[in-house]
């Protein structure tokens, strides 16, 4: 029994390795329909097999030959039938495990294929055998190989007069299908046992005698007994002379402590570990197919790693036995353990092999390592980044893993949360370098906020790959802290790739400049850098024939976004003989390139250009000589009608900010462009639709000088008025927050109306006024709308209408006039009535009044809304409304009625806020104006309640002192009024 022992460990291997098979099968939820008569079967084979051992275990019985032989022919025929029931389970069972179908069938296979060499030798041969054993012991030459028991490398602690002791056999796990049974429902873990280490059959000379392990490194002494290289070295290192050392096995003085290798053990011992590799790759490979328990699959795991340490062909051997696929099956296990476990072993598959990178790249689908880098177990987090790590260093693989949505952040995110994890952010840091290998990677970690790769191989790449990068920063849009840290950076590469590269590189350079620029913080740093000179260069002075590209244009824009930025024109100079940019040369080259056909995206720059330099006087100056002296301003009027929106925009933007200089040259010039001025205005069909165009143009035409009356009737006359008021009407429905331009159109369009108020002395702009009911659009839009600028306007037209109240109000005639109308004003800003009224006098304007006729304030009842409008907060509005109020007290009309009718609504106090909440000259000024005028026709009461504000003389005082002559007149004139300093009248009042 003890010379076949490593037979009895053979069939202790096929029990093991069929046992997860059996479990799985009872498990399984394919199971087929003989499920039953195999495991009635197998527990059979399983019964007999667990008897026959049981018989070779007793030790108070010896075994004659015969029955030995017997005995193992049994076993042998339990393992056959055992494999031939394997063989029944149907490919069903397996659905979706193709390893696992192919590993039960190989055990199959090998179970029916089973052959023990069995060669028991009787008796007396035997005990002559072992007494032979003996002998060769206490001899200086090393044994034949002959079998022995494995239980010498499994359990340590063993005496080394064990070695002949036979294994256990209970040690193999051959149980029956009743036990499992109750194991399972136990739930008890499936796991490898230590058998798996050593599956081949070893024999007792691969054991160093010091050691009592296989020797890695066989040498044989004088003795002549062979010891681990290392063991016995260490052994003659305790001796201090040469004398002194005997061989630790035999006990024979040593004359000499050299070492010989035992070149045969050692390639013997070396072939049995190549072979044992294998058989345990292929036993932890079913366990990871079949995956019983966690146990196991650690297990089958660390076994894997034990063989990979040892040789690197293993690694290929692992890899060639389809075991990538079942690790990368793993990533998604439940257990975090074994997901950490199998990174691992995957990891060591890969290293310093670009052939396993590439199959397990082909094999796992790599966005699971990087789901895994957001676990919430630090361990696996770890392991993700040091298996991608490893991935990484191969090339072919950069792209793969950048490609890879979200990956990129993540890694950049470690590495800026460096306190947060060092050790990942260490690891991320060394992935994102070797990603910087392809291009599209580093495009895609300046898009995350990693701008460091891109700067770094912008200024030191070669040219192609300068160019790339520089493409790339003009392509991705920057986050805030990187438009401040680029431009230091790539400034000086990207000036110098405009002045000296080719046509690509030139315009690649300048789109990325143009990016650049576009964050006006980041224009400080392009000036510094010599941008300004190089750009001017580039729209006045050079020219490259043939060049695919106009350098002009994205000069000009550049120049454009500096300018926009604020920095002081008059500091960026142009060229070397002192120009800046608000020099003439500069002003007289735009203006000139604005004149001839230039394409209209530069005509946009060049505008913008000319926009900013509107706001120094110098340039100013020089832009309004040259356009008003020139046919500039045709270029600039003719551009209006353009389809360019964007041109058409900038052009009348620009026209805006000229009109209070050149207002009637170019009113003259805009009624001889065709199509002009009634296209300025158009009428959407909702206010969703409004476009940016429509509102500068309706602010262009209210900027115009109001008084102009070739504009005014050039829109009378072509109908624009009902237009107008219907657009009013839509935008007070819709309110103005359905567009982003709705409130500058309706402030442009409120502007329109006004102008025409200006002229009211034309009949036929006088018909317009009265056809439409200005004073009742006015004073509705008084209350109903939020804008500032709307009410000021509103109050202005009212305050221009009134001021010919006087005039058009005559006493009523003997027959009733009838008024013909032709257009008919929208629902919303009606206010008249289609019966006949009685016509009685206007106290004020001594004659028959009408708001629609005469346009008095008092008939459209306006009073009230002005006054309500002396506490806005815009000083502006409370101005308007002033003035205003001002024409019911002017010297044509019946003051004294006037002061009457404004005491009955307390106007005074009304106005004596005003005085105490601003401090405004021109608020002071007509509010003492109005003051002054109740004190002279408002008799007593309206002096006494002038004087009990106690604040108004204070007011007055510091008015006195300190205002202008005006000012002072009035604050004085109020002051003898109220006997706060000396009459010198004639007519003096007293209180």
């Amino acid at each position: 029994m003890e010379l076949e022992s490593e037979k009895f460990t053979e069939i202790g291997c096929y029990f093991y390795r069929a046992t997860p098979v059996i479990m799985e099968l009872q498990t399984t939820k394919y199971t087929p329909a003989n499920a039953l008569e195999i495991l009635q079967s197998l527990s059979k084979s399983i019964s007999l097999g667990k008897d026959l051992v049981a018989k070779c275990k007793r030790g108070d019985h010896s075994m004659s030959d015969a029955e030995l032989r017997s005995t193992m022919l049994q076993l042998l025929g339990v393992i056959r039938r055992m494999g031939e029931c394997l063989s029944l389970i149907p490919s069903s069972t397996f659905r979706g495990q193709e390893y696992a179908e192919v590993a039960v069938l190989s055990l199959s296979k090998e179970m029916l294929n089973a052959h023990f060499d069995i060669q028991v030798l009787h008796t007396k041969e035997l005990e002559s055998q072992m007494d032979l054993q003996a002998r060769e012991e206490q001899a200086p030459l090393e044994l034949d190989l002959y079998s022995v028991s494995v239980e010498v490398s499994m359990n340590s602690s063993m005496n080394s007069k064990s070695y002949d002791m036979p294994l256990p056999i209970e040690y193999f796990g051959s149980t029956s299908l009743s036990s499992q049974s109750s194991d399972h429902s136990t739930s008890r873990s499936i796991s490898l046992p230590k058998v798996a280490q050593y599956i081949e059959p070893l024999y007792e000379t691969f054991y160093c005698p010091l050691t009592k392990e296989i020797m890695d490194d066989p040498v044989t002494i004088e003795s002549g007994v062979t010891y681990e290289r290392k063991a016995i070295t260490a052994w003659f290192e305790k001796f201090e002379t040469s004398g002194d050392i005997f061989c630790p096995t035999t006990g024979k003085k040593l004359m000499s402590r050299g070492l010989n290798t035992n070149v045969a053990l050692k390639t013997t011992i070396e072939e049995w570990k190549d072979r044992n590799d294998a058989e345990r790759i292929k036993v932890s490979r079913a366990a990871l197919s079949l995956a019983g328990s966690d146990r196991m699959v650690l297990e089958a795991i660390k076994d894997l790693q034990t063989v990979c340490q040892r040789k690197q062909y293993n690694k290929v051997q692992v890899r060639n036995v389809g075991v990538l696929p079942l690790l990368t099956k793993l990533l998604e296990y439940k257990d975090r353990n074994v997901r950490c476990a199998a990174m691992e072993l995957l990891r060591q598959l890969v290293v310093e092999d670009d052939e396993g990178k590439e199959m397990i790249a082909e094999t796992m689908d790599i966005s699971i390592l990087i789901k895994l880098l957001s676990s919430s177990h630090r361990p696996v987090r770890h392991e993700s980044l040091l298996l991608l790590l490893e991935l990484s260093s191969t090339r072919s693989l950069c792209e793969k893993i950048g490609s890879i949505p979200g990956g990129i952040l993540v890694l950049i995110t470690f590495k800026i949360n460096w306190s947060i994890d060092v050790f990942a952010a260490e690891i991320a840091d060394q992935i994102l370098r070797n990603l910087e290998r392809n291009p599209d990677n580093i495009k895609c970690m300046a898009e995350n906020g990693l701008l460091e790769p891109l700067m770094h191989h912008l200024n030191e790449g070669s040219e192609e790959i300068q160019m790339e990068m520089a493409s790339y920063l003009g392509e991705i849009v920057l986050g805030h802290d990187s438009k401040i840290n680029v431009p230091g950076r790539a400034a000086s590469t990207l000036i110098r790739m405009v002045h000296s590269g080719n046509s690509l590189t030139r315009r690649i350079a300048f789109k990325a400049l143009m990016q650049i620029s576009s964050h006006h913080p980041s224009c400080k740093i392009l000036v510094e850098a010599g941008i300004v000179q190089v750009m001017a260069e580039e729209m006045f002075i050079r020219i490259i024939h043939n060049e695919p590209m106009n350098s002009k244009e994205e000069a000009a824009a550049i120049l454009a976004n500096i300018l926009e930025s604020g920095l002081e024109h008059h500091s960026l100079q142009v060229n070397s003989h002192g120009h800046t940019m608000v020099s003439d040369y500069v002003v007289y080259n735009i203006i000139y390139m604005l004149k001839n056909s230039t394409p209209d995206e530069l005509n946009v720059h060049l505008i913008r250009i000319l926009q900013c330099l509107t706001k120094s006087p110098k340039p100013m100056a020089t832009i309004v000589s040259v356009i008003k002296e020139t046919e500039a301003s045709y270029s600039l009027l003719e551009v209006i009608n353009n389809p360019h929106d964007e041109l058409a925009v900038a052009a009348i933007k620009l026209l805006t900010t000229l009109s209070p200089y050149l207002g009637h040259t170019l009113v003259e010039r805009l009624c001889k462009t065709r199509g002009q001025p009634e296209n300025l205005i158009q009428c959407p069909t909702e206010t969703i639709h409004i476009t940016e165009k429509q509102a500068v143009s309706a602010k262009f035409l209210a900027k115009l000088p109001h008084q102009n009356l070739t504009l005014n009737l050039a829109l009378s006359a072509r109908n624009v008025v009902p237009t107008i008021l219907q657009t009013i009407n839509l935008i007070q429905r819709s309110g103005t927050r359905t567009s982003r331009y709705a409130s500058a159109y309706l402030e442009g369009l409120i502007g329109i109306l006004v102008r025409f108020t200006t002229t009211l002395y034309e009949p036929q702009i006088l018909f317009l006024a009265r056809t439409h009911n200005f004073t009742s659009v006015f004073t509705e839009l008084l209350m109903k709308t939020s804008c500032d600028e709307v009410q000021k306007l509103a109050a202005i037209g009212l305050e221009n209408l009134s001021s010919e109240s006087i005039n058009l109000s005559k006493p009523p005639q003997i027959k009733s006039k009838k008024f013909m109308k032709f257009f008919s004003l929208p629902k919303s800003l009606s206010v008249g009535s289609s019966k006949k009224k009685s016509v009685s006098l206007c106290p004020v304007h001594r004659g028959a009044c009408s708001s629609q006729n005469t346009f008095c304030l008092i008939d459209a009842k306006a009073v009230d809304r002005l006054l309500a409008c002396l506490y806005h907060e815009n000083v502006e509005v409370v101005e308007a409304a002033l003035s205003a109020l001002c024409t019911l007290l002017d010297e044509k009309v019946d003051v004294d009625k006037s002061v009457s009718m404004l005491s009955e609504v307390n106007a005074i106090q009304h106005v004596l806020n005003v005085v105490k909440e601003h401090r405004q000259e021109v608020l002071q000024q007509k509010s003492f104006w109005m003051i002054e005028r109740f004190l002279v026709k408002g008799g007593n009461k309206q002096a006494s309640d002038i004087s009990q504000d106690r604040l108004l003389p204070a007011t007055l005082v510091s008015a006195f002192h300190h205002g202008d002559v005006n000012t002072r007149q009035m604050a004085e004139k109020i002051l003898r009024h109220l006997n706060k300093m000396p009459n010198f009248s004639a007519s003096t009042y007293t209180m």
